[in-house]
């Protein structure tokens, strides 16, 4: 019994780690108070304190547990391709399945964890909280800029500005898909599953569809002044 208690004292940070990533899945940063992730933990306020130093530690405790793990196996995946390439240009769709479905292949990662953080992380985009948006940008700027760059060499006929805001949609697709099927309910009724199993094949033909879409047609320049007539009116 002794041997078991301390295992579980010991183990406190990790309960309040998990117990705050259920939470802030469940009912966002900013609608979890402390009381109910210390109540889910089985831990008083004075532990986060101590161990997080109060909420805002905690939140980013939360977020570099998986993030960095996350990154760290995307770039090892862009490792791995670059190095069977030998230093030609990557195919897009195996450079967006190394970014994106490792992401999804945490997502589906339920008794880990991993499913609760995918769908916070969902949230984390949608929610107007500055100080996790900081953070969370910081934590993605390595990992995203070395993806960009092998985007932009396999598409080299696409504008870097424009591989940007396809990156930006895909994101957003990502991270809406994950947060799960319950926005379809009041225009679907019942609507299938949200199984990652599913969803991955889905989402992965829809984003590579979209970062193959043809480029927009530049806008006609306007007609140039015609001088002489402006200058007719003007004196007139």
């Amino acid at each position: 019994m002794v041997a078991v208690q301390a295992r579980q004292a010991g183990d406190t940070p990790g309960r309040i780690l998990d117990a705050a990533e259920a939470l802030f899945a469940c009912h966002g940063i900013d609608g979890t108070s402390m009381r109910l992730i210390t109540s889910r933990a089985g831990a008083n306020l004075a532990a986060v304190n101590y161990h997080f130093g109060g909420k805002d530690g905690l939140v980013r405790a939360v977020f570099q547990r998986r993030l960095t793990e996350l990154n760290r196996r995307r770039l090892a995946a862009l490792d791995v391709l670059e190095a069977q390439a030998a230093g030609a240009p990557l195919r897009p769709s195996r450079i967006l399945d190394a970014y994106f479905g490792t992401a999804l292949e945490m997502a589906a990662d339920e008794a880990g964890g991993g499913r609760h953080f995918m769908r916070l992380l969902g949230r984390t985009h949608n929610e107007p909280n500055q100080f996790v948006r900081g953070f969370v940008a910081e934590e993605y700027a390595p990992c995203a800029a070395r993806f960009l760059s092998a985007l932009c060499r396999a598409l080299p006929e696409v504008p870097r500005d424009e591989i940007l805001w396809r990156f930006h949609f895909m994101m957003g697709a990502m991270s809406f898909a994950i947060a799960g099927v319950d926005g379809l309910q009041p225009l679907a009724g019942e609507f299938g599953s949200d199984d990652t199993s599913r969803l991955a094949p889905r989402l992965m033909s829809f984003l590579l569809g979209g970062l193959r879409a043809p480029l927009e047609a530049a806008e006609p320049a306007a007609p140039p002044l015609d001088r002489g007539r402006g200058s007719t009116r003007s004196a007139a």
